[in-house]
């Protein structure tokens, strides 16, 4: 029973690790293979030779690259300050204003989509580009606010009433003091944004015009007619891309805490 105890929270989370990530590596391992087809035939590098020539599916990655560092910019600054300003302010329906606040992540995105489409036909706006950065920065809002003000909750006031009673302005206050203080909750809820807009298909599908495809909904589009190898290669380099960047962090917070 002892064993049995010490080797099945082991078999847990190795079973829990499979689930995540064996599906992930059949992508990568396709995007290798010598076929269409799931079935191995090969290694061979022409699905990436072919990525890199397919000007759809580049222009396609880069207006959902576009679209996400817009509308998750747009929405960090916006989240922010109305998190800061929630923080500061005491009225009746406060709390009614900030449940508000969060409904864009709490109601169903066919819903929310529906919504935009009617917004924008009846206010004559043309679709595309525009029109997809004013949807995602609206439902990307609420991820920076959350993390913002549960970081704002957790600060001691008495840090800011200081700086003021050393005569420090308020600008000088947020600045220096503020902002430093909350900037990795920002950070945070900026990055979920970003992975939030570049995944999104049901609201970009509302929101966009003939002139303006973003790749999830290009990759929707070819469910139709088959998705070819070339979308598993282009998920393997931004797969690879994401666990540099993770390494490179890690790495970068090692050599701070070696320095200290």
């Amino acid at each position: 029973m002892k064993k049995l105890g010490k080797w099945l929270p082991r078999l847990y989370v190795a079973v829990l690790l499979a689930i995540m990530y064996l599906p992930i590596l059949v992508v990568v391992i396709y995007s290798f293979n010598d076929t269409k087809l799931f079935q191995w035939e090969g290694f061979t590098l022409d699905w990436y030779r072919k990525l890199m020539t397919n000007r759809v599916i580049g222009q396609a990655f880069w207006n959902s690259v576009k679209l996400a560092v817009l509308s998750s910019g747009a929405a960090a600054v916006l989240g922010t300050v109305g998190a800061i300003g929630m923080s500061q302010s005491h009225f009746k329906t406060k709390g009614l204003l900030e449940n508000v606040s969060i409904i864009p992540i709490m109601i169903p995105e066919i819903i929310l989509g529906m919504a935009y489409l009617a917004f924008f036909t009846y206010l004559q706006i043309p679709f595309g580009m525009v029109t997809l950065v004013i949807a995602h920065t609206a439902f990307c809002i609420p991820y920076i606010y959350l993390n913002v003000k549960a970081r704002l909750a957790g600060l001691d006031p008495s840090i800011g009433e200081a700086a003021l009673d050393l005569g420090a302005s308020r600008t000088r206050m947020f600045w220096d003091i503020t902002l430093p203080m909350i900037f990795p909750a920002v950070a945070s809820g900026t990055l979920l944004a970003f992975a939030m807009s570049m995944d999104d298909v049901v609201i970009s599908f509302f929101a966009t015009g003939p002139q303006v495809t973003t790749l999830p909904l290009h990759i929707y589009s070819m469910l139709k007619m088959g998705v070819t190898p070339e979308i598993n290669a282009l998920c393997t380099i931004m797969l690879g891309v994401v666990f540099l960047g993770a390494a490179l962090l890690r790495l970068l917070r090692a050599s701070r805490k070696a320095q200290q």
